[in-house]
């Protein structure tokens, strides 16, 4: 069957990457999506084992409307009894883009309606609508006059892993975290250290792609649980699999820090899952005055920027970064993402690597600087 991921912008290729290593086919990178083709049984893995997703969709519709009628009428034509059932709640999500469709929530309310009446005609009965918390949610994408009906195999988005109990004061999702690890070829080959941890969503991704551990193990529902082919003994055999490909990892240290001593104790409560198979090191630390004595690693770390610091005192704030960066971490790699393009200038160092992403609706750079111990040459000869 046809499936499509959906992704932020700047991960599409990571997310492809790793739906190739579940073994994906005919795979085909979009915008904010990856589209690719596989059985049940993915789909069960894609949710389980995405790092950088957001939500697994089945298209199950696509067709033109140019009305809220014609609209109405092609959606009621779909054999909804295929997929759910009229004792389960339902919700419609709508991404428009289009000057037939000016209302998007008018347009949900009509594709609403011709769900509810296929049921009543089919079943006698019709399902509820719940938008908070649905058991069954159907995407409706309508770009011009060409309408896709999609069904949301995952639920809450991917992100929402189930291990973060406490939140920092400007914290960065799951996915992104992940994607940023991942696209700094970080797969535990050395020390990792984040300077201005926050709740410790760096740390816990790259800890978790270390030791192969299912960033969704921890998830007691997905959307799919609630579909009619539901296949509940594959599903277990999956995640049994999963959780006995965990590899504890012990080659390398990870190391998280923060100036705010409330930001350490939500990395500690966030982290503690993962004692058994790494070690972590936590401190309340001032990165500008105490760092751990390492002999070379890599740093991937999300600074104060934004609303959290003003220009003057960012353009500052880095330039400290930069120094520290220079005096004590030679032989390292560092990876800073920020939305800050005017403070990050001030860092002082030419950066290898850029890569636009967006943390949110902050489009931020996130950049790769090579701190040589000796010259260039050197490092890459070594």
């Amino acid at each position: 069957m046809e499936l499509v991921a959906k992704c932020n912008a700047g991960l599409e290729s990571v997310l492809a990457n790793e739906l190739y290593s579940l073994g994906a086919k005919n795979i085909r990178i979009g915008r904010r999506a990856v589209l690719f083709s596989g059985s049940n049984a993915l789909l069960y893995k894609a949710n389980l084992y995405l790092r950088t997703a957001i939500k697994v969709l089945l298209p199950i519709s696509e067709f033109n409307a140019n009305s809220y009628d014609e609209l109405y009428e092609k959606t009621r034509a779909i054999d909804w009894n295929c997929f759910f059932n009229p004792n389960l709640s339902f919700a419609i999500e709508p991404v428009v883009n289009s000057s037939i469709f000016t209302h998007s929530q008018f347009a949900s309310l009509r594709v609403k309606d011709a769900i509810a009446d296929y049921f009543r005609e089919k079943k006698g009965k019709r399902p509820s609508v719940n938008p908070e918390n649905p058991d069954f949610k159907i995407i409706l994408t309508l770009f011009e006059n060409r309408c896709s009906v999609g069904i949301d195999s995952s639920g809450e988005p991917l992100f929402k892993r189930g291990y973060r109990q406490m939140r920092g004061a400007a914290p960065i999702k799951e996915d992104l975290a992940a994607g940023m690890v991942l696209l700094s070829n970080y797969k535990g080959q050395t020390n990792l250290f984040d300077p201005f941890c926050g709740s410790g969503t760096i740390i816990a991704e790259a800890a978790m792609i270390s030791c192969n551990f299912p960033p969704n193990l921890y998830r007691e529902h997905f959307g799919f649980k609630n579909w009619s082919d539901y296949n509940l003994k594959e599903f277990l055999k999956i995640k049994k699999e999963a959780e006995e490909a965990i590899v504890p990892f012990k080659n390398f240290e990870f190391y998280a820090s923060d100036i705010s001593s409330s930001a350490i104790n939500a990395t500690t409560t966030n982290l503690a899952f993962l004692n058994k198979f790494t070690t972590i090191n936590i401190s309340v630390s001032d990165f500008f005055k105490n760092s751990p004595s390492l002999d070379g690693g890599i740093i991937i770390t999300n600074p104060p920027y934004g609303e959290r610091l003003q220009l003057e005192e960012s353009i500052s704030f880095y330039k400290k970064i930069g120094d520290k960066l220079k005096t004590d971490f030679a032989g390292f790699d560092a990876w800073i993402i920020s939305s800050n393009n005017e403070a990050m200038k001030h860092i002082g160092l030419k950066p290898s690597a850029k890569i636009q992403l967006y943390n949110g609706k902050l489009e931020c750079s996130f950049r790769k600087y090579e701190l040589y111990q000796g010259t260039k040459k050197q490092k890459t000869d070594s």
